[in-house]
């Protein structure tokens, strides 16, 4: 038996602590949408909030924090969807939130989802076949 046994648990302690460390990203669903964007419930009908990349989402209800997400960005890669093959492997992008999923202008492709991405955000993700894709998003 070793003279120091605490000095054997400093090891197995570090590794607990890596392994058992708080996550950086949550996870969810998203759905996407089309025209007409506009007006927004964070920014009205002001053209200058749009991305030039087109690269912008609508807050489901869990993130919408009392219009509070309005012009966070998140950064979402798509981890798995009911459709085969769906996800974009190796592909993340960051969306500017400028809408409130619930009261957008035009009918996502599936309600109540954590977040509602534009046609154009949501074809670099994922195959526009799947409704809905399951994704890892944190904010940025």
């Amino acid at each position: 038996m070793s003279k120091h046994p605490k000095l054997l648990l400093l090891p197995c302690l570090l590794s607990l602590a890596i392994l058992l460390r708080p996550s950086t990203a949550d996870v969810g669903t998203v759905a996407y949408y089309g025209p007409p964007y506009l007006p927004t419930v964070c920014y009205g009908r002001d053209q200058e909030q749009f991305p030039a990349s087109g690269l912008f989402a609508a807050a489901g209800e869990g993130i919408w924090d009392n219009g509070a997400s309005c012009g966070r960005q998140y950064l979402v890669r798509c981890l798995s969807s009911a459709t085969p093959n769906a996800c974009i492997k190796n592909q993340t992008i960051q969306v500017k939130v400028l809408d409130r999923g619930k009261m957008l202008n035009s009918m996502p492709s599936k309600n109540g989802t954590t977040m509602v991405l534009s046609n154009a955000a949501f074809r670099m993700i994922a195959s526009q076949a799947a409704r809905v894709i399951n994704v890892e998003f944190r904010q940025v």
